[in-house]
């Protein structure tokens, strides 16, 4: 530590991001060059999950520690006061251990003024619909960075980052309109820069650096765009169960969960999704610059992850909220501050089954913070500081999402994954070891009946007391209703 000061702690969280789309994770195409260089100096976690793969339940696990039956938001929903349901936070319990706490970009919370314990919120969520039909469309209020857009040299008074039309869950492509360093992605940075020219020097801080990309638009600087239109073909994964999920299918739609889209268009939303990878990274290595020129680096415990993944047309799926693993699995870099490991860490990567929330008690831990018991999330930080190994970690993981009017339910242990469906009864089954991409689904294969057993009476436990009634005389049932709040949240929030 410097002059036994608790470190600093930044928590950068890019949106939609895939797990498996780093370079450092072998991906065939995106390069990431910043982001390998930070896990080279700490913890890539190799199986890490957003256990409610959309927005604002992830959030609600990252910035809380828990897990979605305790905070009760199993699907996506806008509207809900969080400041009610969720007390005690992450950025809350860096504010009272005495740390100057601060958010720049996406928070995606209601209010969306709320600030959940940081001392100051600056505000990008990207494109959010009922936030724009609350406010009438008047976005300065809710929208940090269109208000300084505004006042930009050469932009109009009522500029803002939809002028060229590419929709926030659309697959249409096209580079960004206006000068890159007017870009969302480079205003996160530049604000941050700012917040490290004017932080209070005798307090350690708490950043949460939230970038909104790669969520679409896929609206990255043309650079970042050309290079991967001109790069090698990607294309999207297909399996043997393709098809299963056809009556919710809409081919051709540009902003489709589930459809066929032509070639062309599904190489440019690739190009467009990777450039905007490229671009973040490059970001966050001007943003780590900036640390270093304000002589923070050698103090500072930085971790990366993103709310969920992004299907970008495997098995035919765009997206997120399915249990699949471009949707549910999530890159996590843990990178401890050298100075407070005793030199440079040892690279590794670790198979530990991690969650978003584990990201709560895994830096409360690393900074030296009494953890509160309101977190039921599991600390990542003995793995990071090597003192314990994969296996003290936890053995299950459940998720879920209410999608396309029902719950889709899964549970994983690493190796296998089971997939359920409460309305349409599917039932899936896949090695993520030998099958990474599930392409294979092992449901109906005899040689895999004890793993399907196994999983399911795993599900059948974590379900066994759910409100909904998943499981009656010890048997999944479907056809119950679903509400993406659970009763105990939706109680806390009427009698707010």
């Amino acid at each position: 530590m410097t002059g036994g000061r608790r470190p600093n702690v930044v928590l950068i969280v890019a949106d939609q991001w895939r797990g498996d789309a780093l370079s450092a994770a072998g991906h065939p195409v995106v390069r990431t060059p910043v982001l390998d260089e930070l896990a080279a100096r700490g913890v890539r976690f190799d199986r890490a999950y957003s256990a409610t793969p959309t927005c604002v339940p992830a959030r609600a696990a990252l910035l809380t520690g828990q897990s979605q039956e305790r905070h009760g938001l199993v699907g996506y929903v806008e509207g809900v006061d969080c400041t009610l349901a969720q007390p005690v936070t992450l950025p809350g319990v860096f504010r009272d251990a005495g740390y100057q706490t601060q958010a720049i970009g996406k928070m995606h919370v209601w209010p969306q003024r709320a600030r959940l314990g940081f001392d100051d919120v600056q505000l990008h969520d990207g494109f959010l619909h009922h936030a724009r039909r609350e406010h009438g469309g008047h976005l300065e209020p809710i929208d940090d960075y269109v208000h300084w857009l505004r006042r930009q040299p050469g932009v109009s008074a009522d500029e803002e980052y939809f002028d060229h039309g590419a929709g926030c869950n659309s697959v249409v492509t096209r580079p960004w309109d206006k000068a890159e360093h007017l870009h969302p992605t480079n205003w996160v940075t530049s604000t941050a820069g700012r917040f490290l020219e004017r932080r209070d020097p005798t307090q350690p801080f708490f950043l949460y650096l939230s970038y909104h990309r790669p969520h679409p638009p896929y609206d990255p600087p043309a650079w970042a765009l050309e290079q991967y239109l001109a790069a090698e073909p990607h294309a999207p994964v297909r399996g043997d169960w393709n098809g299963v999920w056809d009556a919710h299918r809409n081919d051709g739609g540009h902003q489709t969960s589930l459809g066929d889209m032509p070639d062309d268009v599904i190489r440019r939303a690739r190009a467009g999704y990777y450039g905007a990878m490229a671009h973040v990274d490059l970001q966050i290595g001007r943003f780590l610059e900036l640390l270093a020129q304000a002589g923070e680096a050698e103090n500072t415990v930085v971790l990366f992850t993103s709310d969920h993944g992004e299907m970008l047309g495997d098995h035919d799926i765009y997206r997120k909220a399915v249990p699949y693993e471009g949707s549910a699995r999530v890159p996590l870099i843990v990178a401890d501050a050298p100075a407070r490991a005793g030199g440079a860490a040892t690279k590794r990567v670790s198979s530990a089954l991690g969650e978003l929330r584990d990201v709560m008690p895994t830096l409360l831990e690393l900074a030296g913070i009494e953890v509160p018991d309101t977190v039921d999330g599991a600390s990542l930080a003995s793995i990071v500081t090597g003192t314990a190994d994969d296996t003290a970690h936890r053995d299950w993981l459940h998720g879920e999402h209410v999608y396309w009017g029902q719950s889709l339910q899964w549970v994983t242990d690493g190796r296998y994954k089971y997939v359920w469906a409460s309305g349409d009864g599917v039932e899936q089954l896949f090695d993520l070891v030998e099958d990474p991409d599930e392409t294979t689904d092992l449901s109906r294969d005899e040689s895999a009946r004890d793993a399907l057993l196994r999983c399911r009476a795993q599900l059948i436990a974590a379900l066994q007391d759910r409100p909904e009634g998943f499981v009656r005389d010890g048997m999944l049932q479907t056809g119950v209703a679903v509400s993406a709040v659970l009763p105990h949240l939706r109680e806390v929030l009427d009698a707010g």
